[in-house]
């Protein structure tokens, strides 16, 4: 049997659902796409997209959780790849004080999101 999938959205649960709102928008200029609101107040969903393609990123807000995520050794992380002067995005994130590792020699950085999670940013073209 072959299987053909196609990616739909990755998941990250958030604390603070408006700072990071505001931080994807500023930050990587994803805007939202679709909102769904538990009944009882015990969750939000909010899918973020590029505008480009149907690809989702999933912020979970639940009502009751009140401490911040425990990211652990878990090295997975998110890339998105950014159209325009690369450097000069860089250097707005650096002045958002989001920059969290850079290796110069693969010509990569990774930014920071207010609950932890990294962030690999690369130009659109290599």
């Amino acid at each position: 049997m072959e299987i053909k999938a196609r990616f739909d959205h990755y998941n990250i649960n958030v604390l603070d659902l408006n700072k990071s709102l505001e931080f994807y928008n500023k930050a990587l200029g994803l805007k939202e796409v679709r909102r769904k609101e538990a009944s009882d107040g015990s969750f939000i969903l909010v899918y973020l997209g590029d505008g480009v393609t149907g690809f989702t990123l999933e912020l979970t807000w639940l009502r009751d959780w009140e401490r911040p995520y425990n990211m652990g050794d878990n090295e997975q992380h998110l890339c998105l790849r950014l159209e325009g002067d690369y450097d000069e995005i860089r250097a707005f994130h650096k002045e958002m004080g989001v920059v969290c590792y850079e290796n110069h020699d693969m010509g990569l950085y990774f930014i920071i999101d207010p609950d932890g999670y990294w962030i690999e940013v690369l130009p659109l073209k290599r």
